[in-house]
């Protein structure tokens, strides 16, 4: 058997929104062994990738560089030759003004594989987010990308100013905060109008986007005033002025927000889907993991059983597909379902029990214990499978029992916290970049909770909105002394992310009701 060859890929992160990666970014990023990211980089792309790979920070800032850039030349190319696959994940795209040419001339040079694989670049990405297209019909025939990081104690730019200055198409400058003033004096002093339309653009396609117009011989000083700092893209030429009819991107009615997402990945697609529909920024930070039982013959036993009870009643869909595994590997399937009835506490249980060819006999309106309990007819004598949590409520079962029924709770797996994602999400919380974090489960806030000193926790929470799935969810929040601000009327995912939105859409129309008091007074 061969040794096995090692390979990077050099990967363009886009702008910032998460939603940007390319598919064949996303596929890189899933088999990766290794992950080397920058600071610009949304570290929620790192979802994509395997709980087993290593992640390496050597983000740049101004003044402030984790790892010099020789050195990181040279990991890449010493985890490749270890017969590793490398993910060199960069900001934007790697062969624009990314330094990822000189990464793949090193690799070439030391005889590397390696792949590049373009990203959305920012100064396309950012202006877009912002509203304003960088090439228009009637507006301008070219587009022109500079670099804006010249250093400032050079006696002379390499940058043709008279060119620049003089064309009639958009500039686009990346990384070009810090010599605004230079940018503008030199575009105004061979030739540019001062009145051309100017816009500066930070951190665009995030919830922190802020966009700053002004005419070029004014734009310096309105970006101190408004306190921009890097990074931020700065545009010239007549297509800013398109911004207020096209500014897309502000209008979503969950723009500027950050959500946290508890939920594990698998369960949380549809959940994600909604918020970033909405133009929220959504950081996946699971804080339970979910772990199979083994087959035992306890369980075995029941399985053979099964004819022999009257109803089948699942509370999630993770125990749906628990159980069918565990049917699959016995050799059997939906049809040791034949003689029962089946109960599912709601829609996306009885999806996962479509999904394995059984429909539901019984859902309840009210996707909670005690709704399902109720909905279902259970006489005297019937025998009920829960098949289910190892830790969950009894109500359900309690309700059956008291009703006659012959109740089997049967264990299948555990809820257990998610340290990687339980660390994420307090990290983010101490650094106040969250706005809103949802808890779709008791157990999802109990798994932060358990992390989280009992005493901490609302002073960790207080300046964040918690968004609950129901109130099972709320009451266990509230026994803890946090506020629910937003809880769903439709217990499942789409309801909590139409509660979220619809929050925030209220809460800005009566911040623009009192703006316009304030005006009229």
């Amino acid at each position: 058997m061969g040794t096995r060859k090692g390979i990077v890929y050099l990967v363009g992160a886009g702008p910032g929104d998460a939603g940007l990666l390319t598919l064949r970014g996303a596929e890189c990023l899933a088999r990766a062994d290794v992950i080397v990211y920058d600071h610009l980089v949304n570290e929620a792309l790192l979802c994509h990738a395997s709980q087993n790979a290593e992640r390496i920070y050597v983000g740049k800032r101004a003044g402030s560089h984790t790892m010099p850039q020789d050195e990181i030349n040279k990991l890449l190319a010493t985890h490749a030759t270890q017969g590793k696959t490398v993910v060199r994940l960069k900001g934007g795209d790697p062969f624009l003004f990314g330094r990822g040419g000189e990464e793949a001339l090193y690799l070439a040079d030391h005889s590397v594989p390696f792949e590049v694989v373009p990203g959305v670049t920012s100064a396309i990405a950012v202006p877009a987010y912002a509203g304003i297209p960088v090439s228009q019909r009637g507006y301008n025939v070219s587009v022109h990308i500079i670099t804006g990081h010249e250093a400032p104690e050079k006696s002379e730019s390499d940058l043709d100013w008279k060119a620049l200055a003089r064309c009639e198409g958009t500039l686009v400058f990346l990384m070009g905060v810090a010599n605004l003033d230079r940018i503008a004096k030199e575009l105004i002093r061979h030739g540019r109008p001062s009145s051309t339309p100017c816009a500066v653009i930070r951190w665009g396609t995030l919830p922190e986007q802020t966009t700053v117009v002004a005419p070029l011989g004014e734009i310096a000083e309105r970006v101190r005033a408004a306190q921009i700092s890097p990074p931020a893209i700065t545009v010239v030429g007549e297509v800013v002025r398109l911004r207020e009819q096209l500014k897309w991107f502000e209008r979503k009615p969950l723009f500027g927000v950050r959500v946290a997402v508890t939920r594990p990945p698998d369960q949380s697609r549809e959940l994600i889907a909604s918020l970033r529909e909405a133009g929220a920024d959504v950081l996946l930070t699971p804080t339970i993991e979910i772990h199979p039982r083994p087959l035992t013959e306890e369980v075995r036993k029941e399985l053979e059983l099964l004819h022999s009870y009257d109803w089948a009643v699942f509370t999630s869909a993770n125990g749906v597909h628990i159980f069918f595994e565990y049917l699959g590997r016995m050799g059997q399937d939906a049809r040791s379902l034949a003689d029962l009835r089946i109960a599912a506490i709601g829609d996306k249980t009885a999806e996962a029990l479509s999904q394995h060819g059984i429909h539901a006999d019984v859902t309840p309106d009210r996707f909670v214990q005690e709704a399902l309990a109720s909905a279902i007819p259970v006489l005297s004598g019937d025998r009920v499978l829960i098949p289910r949590a190892a830790a969950a409520r009894d109500a359900l079962e309690r309700d059956l029992t008291a009703r006659g029924g012959k109740v089997r709770v049967l264990p299948l797996y555990d809820t257990r916290v998610c340290e990687s994602g339980v660390t994420q999400l307090l990290r983010e919380l101490r650094e106040g970049r969250v706005h809103v974090v949802t808890f779709t489960s008791a157990s999802t806030f109990e798994s932060l909770a358990e992390s989280a000193h009992d005493a901490d926790l609302p002073q960790l929470l207080q300046n964040v909105l918690l968004a609950s799935i129901g109130p099972i969810t709320s009451a266990a929040i509230t026994r803890k002394g946090c506020r629910v601000a937003i809880e769903a009327s439709h217990h499942n995912a789409q309801g909590l992310a139409e509660a979220i939105i619809e929050f925030f859409t209220n809460e800005r129309s009566r911040s623009a009701l009192e703006e316009t008091k304030e005006v009229s007074s």
